[in-house]
């Protein structure tokens, strides 16, 4: 493990991991015998969404009869949270930094309504990197959601992504990019679509002869986004989107939003 004045760093075997606390929190790098399988970038590598996941329509959502209205950075909705956009502080002891895990927070501030906090989790071994979103409420219950967003290289060593996962339905998307509310059968790609998954999250991309990597969730809700020459998105997530207004998810005193993914990956 090593700290800069902006990155943390794990190695263990021929993984390692870079996060940038204080650009959201974000992984900036993930590199395996050498590889870095993240698209490089400030907007890329992978980010948390917290305390919403995608689009929030109209940016705008209600908890009981309280209207709430957020910034809207892709309009006409607000987009991904933000804990993307603020800096984190540290909260791992040296024993944690040692065994190859980190964790960081941030508190809930404007434009949220609420105040809370958000802990972020990073546990790596040779063969996996396990993520954790937790949510908590300072008083106030509150709908939330948590996830992430990371951009997957489309290429590898020049060995192109293959996507495979099997989902129960496609939530249809409307015109203005959010679900209907209408499950259809999953349809082929390219998406920009969230899936449901009632197992759990099972999403495998393979770059054939170089690495097969495996995301997987407790959560039964992910969007893939594979519309981009250089990346392919996976995203576990604990909603879907626009899930603040059609499944919320109270995070109160006695129930904290929890949510986690494990990527894990094999070399031929």
């Amino acid at each position: 493990m090593s700290r800069s004045e902006e990155n943390v760093r794990l190695s263990v075997g021929e993984a390692e991991l870079t996060v940038d606390p204080g650009h959201g929190c974000r992984i900036s790098s993930l590199r395996i015998g050498g590889a870095e399988l993240l698209r490089q970038g400030e907007r890329y590598g992978c980010f948390p969404m917290v305390p919403w996941c995608g689009r929030t329509g109209n940016g705008e959502f209600r908890n009981g009869d309280v209207l709430h209205r957020l910034p809207l950075n892709s309009p006409p909705h607000a987009i991904h949270g933000t804990g993307r956009d603020t800096s984190w502080q540290p909260a791992s002891t040296a024993a944690e930094l040692a065994e190859g895990r980190v964790a960081f927070y941030y508190d809930l501030a404007d434009p949220w309504p609420y105040r809370g906090r958000v802990t972020q989790t990073f546990e790596l071994t040779g063969e996996a990197l396990t993520l954790g979103l937790a949510v908590e409420t300072y008083g106030d219950s509150f709908p939330a959601q948590a996830g992430w967003h990371p951009w997957f290289r489309r290429t590898l060593d020049g060995a192109a992504a293959e996507l495979s996962f099997d989902a129960a339905w496609q939530e249809e998307r409307g015109a203005d990019h959010l679900p209907t509310g209408r499950r259809v059968d999953p349809l082929p790609g390219p998406w920009d679509d969230c899936f449901g998954m009632p197992d759990g999250v099972d999403v495998k991309l393979t770059w054939p002869g170089r690495l097969e990597l495996t995301v997987r969730s407790r959560s039964e809700w992910v969007v893939v986004y594979d519309e981009q020459d250089e990346a392919v998105c996976v995203e576990p997530q604990s909603g879907p989107p626009n899930g603040l207004n059609t499944a919320p998810r109270l995070v109160t005193p006695i129930d904290p939003l929890e949510m986690t993914t494990t990527w894990s990956w094999t070399r031929p």
